[in-house]
């Protein structure tokens, strides 16, 4: 049981991990879901009201900045809200129209695309396409940080107990 347990909880880290890139796999949410697995299948003993309340945080945090780093580096190329939106579709759309190189080329387009529907000049659009990649790359380093520290917190709380 314990083998299984460590299985599932290795390819929940890694469809996690995988998360921070493709914005359709549930990322810190498949992570959180692995301290369960532990959980159940091991024991809840290592754990305690420190180490839920660290984690909810840095789950919550990464939802809510999942959102806001992607349209803040929109913003910050003059972007509006009609490049957010477009990016975000993009984001979601690209990979599956594009494998890989969709995750730029989707929220840029995304981006491009909204800003010309609302009426924006065409270099304005293009300035909050790259704002989009900018804030896909940055949200993504922020990711990525996150939920390795998530994954180093549960390994310390195991080996600790």
């Amino acid at each position: 049981m314990t083998v299984a347990a460590w299985i599932i909880i290795i390819i929940l880290f890694a469809v996690g991990m995988a998360g921070a890139v493709y914005p359709v796999l549930p990322g810190a949410l498949a992570i959180y879901a692995a301290f369960f697995v532990y959980g159940w299948m091991i024991g809840f003993e290592p754990f305690g009201l420190w180490f839920w309340l660290i984690q909810t945080t840095i789950v919550a945090v990464l939802m809510v900045a999942d959102y806001a780093v992607s349209a803040l580096g929109v913003k910050k190329f003059g972007g509006s809200r009609a490049s957010v939106v477009g990016s975000t579709i993009g984001l979601l759309i690209g990979p599956f129209v594009i494998p890989v190189a969709g995750l730029l080329i989707g929220p840029f387009l995304g981006a491009l695309i909204g800003e010309l529907v609302a009426g924006t000049q065409l270099r304005q659009a293009f300035h909050a396409g790259i704002g989009a990649v900018v804030g896909f790359f940055s949200g993504l380093v922020i990711k990525v940080a996150f939920q390795l520290l998530m994954i180093i917190l549960f390994i310390v709380w195991v080996l600790r107990y």
